[in-house]
């Protein structure tokens, strides 16, 4: 190579390399008035939740609201430490549980455009454990096992009608027995396929395409994800996702230099308020996320990020798969993961469907709240949630860390929000 092309690439890389670190260290802020809002009315945010705070209903949190390509509101709340008294920093790292469905899902559609699966693609031609599966049906004795009535095909695993669930199925306790149960992969001194091929043997909760039925589905896609690239989990989604949007602090588990970001898990206490989730693993505890073995990487509720992070992935796909200068997706693609994939006979819930790896807005009068037709999102155990209005270009990421909450009416109370603000 000749000296002079040796200095112009290492000066490109270099350009790369300080453009992504200012990428990921500033997000495009604009003037809520020129985008849409009242600010007067969005202001209505703060003393909404602060309330929640005050009244020891939430823990404190992180909101971050976007429209036309810029961020129009963007404010921690409340406490990261309720005992230590640690005001909520923005850039804190939240637990997101099942908003890691959505990225490895993606991980999955960057697979088929480089035509490497189809998500019509039997889950046996990457899994072969998974040729032949059953079904625990119940009945008078309990239930039955019999042979599934077809095989599971990716698709099906990204829409959730694979009929493999979190274990909590007639066959319970076959579930408990191989020691699978429940979302919580982080203790786990297992890699994810592992696991996943012991899934295989284990009778499922519906026969494939015929029932929603919430569960492994994303941990599996993870694992076709490891043998299809033959690369672990976390080194795909870094290489692939992670550093092309510039998500320097989305990760399986938090570097230990930043650890002391990583928001306090609260559960409700009996007669109200709140106290502090019990050290080390379970669903409802701080978890491994530091301190584990650092080797199950869970695709359907593993990773930790923060608002900023998550909205430069949503960003990407309110932008037709694009952001920064950098494509990771068609425009296309993204349009496929958006619209719904389910069919009349599968109940999911009134104005709703399911896409690849998101929630969609089919109709809004049967819907009933505020929003789009198209509009997407989901949300995570801990408490968490987003939504992108592709029809507004909105969109609104909401962390906190409580598990479980049911008390109080936080996500409804956010999009009602956001959206009476929205003036023009």
């Amino acid at each position: 190579m000749k000296p002079s092309n040796f200095f112009n690439r290492l000066f490109l890389v270099l350009c790369f390399v300080l453009s992504t670190g200012l990428q990921a260290q500033s997000l495009p802020t604009g003037d809520p008035g020129a985008l849409g809002f009242s600010p007067d009315r969005l202001s209505r945010l703060d003393a909404a939740f602060d309330r929640y705070v005050e009244a020891g209903e939430l823990p404190g949190g992180v909101i971050l609201v976007a429209r036309k390509d810029q961020v129009a509101y963007y404010r921690a709340f409340g406490y990261a430490d309720l005992e230590a008294r640690k005001p909520m920093p923005r850039e804190a790292l939240f637990r997101i549980a099942s908003q890691s469905k959505a990225i490895v899902s993606v991980g999955i559609l960057l697979l088929q455009e480089e035509g490497k699966l189809l998500i019509q693609d039997r889950l046996s031609k990457y899994i072969p454990e998974f040729a032949e599966t059953t079904v625990a049906v119940s009945d008078d004795a309990g239930y039955r096992e019999e042979p599934a009535k077809r095989p599971i095909t990716l698709r099906d695993l990204l829409t959730h009608t694979a009929g493999i669930g979190y274990g909590w199925g007639p066959a319970q306790e076959k579930w408990e027995a191989a020691g699978i149960m429940g979302w919580y992969f982080a203790d786990r001194d297992e890699p994810i396929l592992e696991t996943v091929r012991r899934m295989a043997a284990l009778p499922n909760s519906a026969h494939p395409g015929e029932q929603f039925v919430y569960g492994y589905n994303t941990d599996i896609l993870g694992a076709v994800i490891e043998v299809v690239s033959g690369q672990p989990l976390d080194v795909f989604l870094k290489e692939r996702i992670f550093g092309p949007l510039g998500m320097e602090d989305t990760f399986f588990y938090v570097p230990r230099e930043k650890a002391p970001r990583l928001a306090t898990v609260y559960t409700p206490a009996d007669g109200g308020g709140l106290e502090r989730a019990p050290d080390g693993p379970g669903m409802n505890t701080q978890g491994n996320y530091v301190n584990g073995p650092r080797k199950s990487f869970s695709g359907g509720a593993g990773l930790v990020s923060t608002a900023a992070d998550y909205y430069r992935f949503l960003q990407m796909m309110e932008n037709g798969g694009t952001l920064g200068g950098v494509r990771l997706l068609s425009p296309r693609t993204v349009e496929l993961m958006t619209v719904n994939h389910l069919g009349e006979e599968v109940d999911f819930g009134p104005g709703r469907g399911f896409g690849l790896g998101f929630e969609v807005v089919t109709d809004m009068g049967r819907n009933g709240t505020y929003g789009s037709v198209g509009q997407y999102g989901w949300g995570g155990a801990y408490h968490s949630t987003y939504w992108v209005d592709p029809r507004e270009e909105l969109i609104v990421v909401y962390f906190t860390q409580v598990r479980p909450n049911t008390r109080v009416p936080d996500h409804g109370l956010l999009g009602n929000l956001v959206y009476q603000a929205l003036v023009d």
